[in-house]
This record gives structure tokens, sequence and C-alpha cells, in this order.
């Protein structure tokens, strides 16, 4: 398992430095007044190229490692299955990289490729969300197959979308998504699942490769394809784990992605209250506020380094919030009534933080991280 994660870190390093080197035409397309952008300079979108090429070498590792190359790593992994992974994750992908790649492709068009994508995902991995967790539902559930299979492609053509949402800060997506590969391969590990435990294993290489690059140097961003990868990967590992081994209850996944899934849900009701469309881009995401009410300017004369310190002690903030959500989730695993509560206290958390940093009320123990931070 080490020896993937080795090979795909630096598998996503190479490729991401051959984008930084090629594509710096790509990084000039993307306008300066995009209400999304936090950066100065002119910074390749192709991360998420970079990833998915190093995801499919990943895949193919473990799939002809053994056959081809004699190396035993002991985990049941074919070639249709690294093909399975590789066409779900070019599905999804697609549509991201060549928005990255034009910054002209509609969302609804980016909506469907994701779509396709966890259509293909149920169909290829056999996937459905067998249970809720809640006894009073599970008798009901059981009985609708479609309902499973559909509350299944919902969540993966969703998921994407939420983590291209987060993806906004040096090293802010991707840091989320290893914290929570991490905790997948930890459960997936404990119940001896070494398949699931490797696909996800890929992931987590590849995201530490682009984050050389990404975090705190901002060389490179993941893009829409990028955080769709990181969307699906982890969308269709948390539903495995769920549905192959009973004992994992289905509020895991919830709480351990929660902080994308409830921006998502809260970025649409707050553009649906506003009467705007919930595609329509803003700048007033939970990161976004914490980069312009908490984060204040560092002492330097150049511009674009005060926007790069600036930009790189945001995430910190948003890692620290993740990470309040994952500890419980891998310590509960098992346990839905109290994942459920820390899934709530979340959502309540946030609503109470997003609400405090909108009327200026900021929090003493928010000003003692702020000081943590040289100025």
């Amino acid at each position: 398992m080490t020896l993937v994660l080795i090979l795909c870190a630096a598998a996503a390093a190479l490729c991401c430095g051959l984008v930084i080197r090629l594509g710096e035409e790509n990084g000039r397309r993307y306008s300066e007044w995009m209400p999304q952008r936090f950066h100065s300079g002119h910074v390749p979108r192709l991360g998420g190229a970079a990833m998915f090429l190093a995801c499919s070498m990943g895949w193919a590792w473990l799939a002809l490692a053994q056959p081809l190359f004699g190396v035993d790593h002991g985990i049941p992994f074919d070639g249709g299955l690294a093909g399975s992974w590789w066409i779900v994750a070019l599905a999804g992908c697609a549509s991201g990289v060549v928005e990255d790649l034009t910054h002209r492709l509609p969302a609804r068009l980016r909506f469907v490729s994701t779509g396709l994508a966890a259509l293909l995902a149920v169909l290829l991995f056999g996937l459905l969300v067998p249970r809720t967790g809640l006894p009073v539902l599970d008798g009901l559930w059981a009985q609708a197959h479609w309902l499973q299979v559909a509350v299944a492609v919902l969540a993966l053509a969703g998921l994407p979308h939420a983590f291209n949402l987060i993806d906004g800060y040096n090293g802010l997506a991707g840091t989320v998504a290893l914290i929570c590969c991490a905790a997948l391969v930890h459960i997936a590990m404990q119940l001896g699942d070494r398949q699931l435990a490797a696909s996800v294993t890929v992931l987590a290489g590849v995201t530490l490769g682009f984050l050389v690059w990404n975090y705190p140097h901002g060389m490179i961003f993941a893009g829409d394809g990028g955080a769709y990868l990181w969307g699906l990967v982890l969308g269709i590992s948390g539903v495995q784990l769920v549905q192959r081994h009973p004992e994992v209850s289905p509020w895991f996944p919830i709480l351990l992605l929660i902080y994308p899934i409830w921006e998502a849900i809260f970025s649409i009701y707050r553009k649906v209250v506003r009467g705007q469309s919930p595609s329509l881009a803003d700048a007033l995401h939970f990161h976004q506020l914490i980069y312009r009410r908490l984060v204040r300017q560092v002492f330097h004369d150049d511009a674009s380094r005060r926007m790069l310190m600036r930009n790189n002690r945001t995430s910190p903030y948003l890692w620290g919030f993740t990470l309040l959500t994952v500890l419980p989730a891998i310590l509960f695993w098992r346990h839905t009534a109290v994942l459920a509560g820390f899934t709530l206290l979340f959502i309540v958390s946030y609503l109470w933080a997003y609400h405090s940093i909108v009327r200026f009320r900021m929090q003493r123990w928010l000003r003692r991280i702020r000081m943590l931070y040289p100025r």
C-alpha cells in the first residue's frame, strides 16, 4: 500500500510539473474579473488532468503489477476493476477539463457529465445505498430498490460539484480530500477491505503529488477536473464501504464529507433565496468570507505576494473545520445516532459561524487563531 502511495504521488508530481512547464497559456485565459479568483499571475488550472493521468497509472499498476512485473502486493485488483475506475473517472472529469481549458462550457453540460459518470458508476460497480441507519425508515427503504439506486446516483452526481465549490484557495480542497482519503483507508483496512483501501490510496497519492506544487506557492490549480475527480472517487468509495460492510453506518460518509456537501446545499439555498441561478458563481462561500473578513494583510510591499500570503493563510481555518467532522466520523463509524448528532452539530456551527462573519461578529476564538500567524 505504501509503494502505491509513493508511486502515485511521484507520477502526479511529475505530471503537474509538466503542466506548469507547458500550460502557462491556459492560465492567461482565466479572466481577472472572475468573482471566485483570489490569485495573481497566470496559473494553469489543469491539475485535474494531471491527477487523472496519475490515477490511471495507479489503477493500472494495481492491476498489472503482479502479472507483468511479478510484484505481489496482495491486493485483489484486476484489469476489469481498473478499467471501471478509468471509465467512470474519465466520464466525470472530461467536462471539467474542457471547462478548465476553455472556461466556456455551460454549467448544465457539466452537470450532465457528472450525472453520466454517476450512472456509469452505479452500473459498473453495482452501487446503491442499502440502508439509512434509521430503523423507522429502513423497513420501507429495503423494499424500494429504485430509491436506493436513485440516492446513489444523486449523491455521486452532486459531490463533484460540492468539491468544486470549496476549491477556492491553495491547498484547501486538496487537503480536505486527502484527509477524507486517509479516513476511508483507515476504516477500510480495519475491515480488511484492501481492494477499497488501495483504490482510495491511489487518489491520496496523486493528491499529495498535486499539493507539492499547489501549496503553499499556488503554481497549479486543480480546476473543475480535479474537483470532479475528488468528488467522484470519494463518493464511490463511501457508498462501496457502506454497501460491502453492514457494520458501517451510512452516516459515516455523510459526516466525513459534510463540509463540501453542506457548502453546496447552503450555496443553492442562498442563491435561490436571492433569486439567482444556483450555477451562478459568486464570492460569498464560507472560505471566501474567511479570506476577506478574518485573514488580514501581511506586511509585504509586493501586492501579488500579499495576495499569495493571504490565500495560504485561509486554508488552515477550513482544515481545522474539516477535522472537527472527520475525527468523530473515524471514532464512531459504527454508531448512527452519534454520527447524525455530529452532522447536525456541524450544520448548526457552520450557520452560526457564517452569520457571525457576515455580521462582522468575529468571536474571540477566531481572533486567537488569527494571532497565531505572524504579521
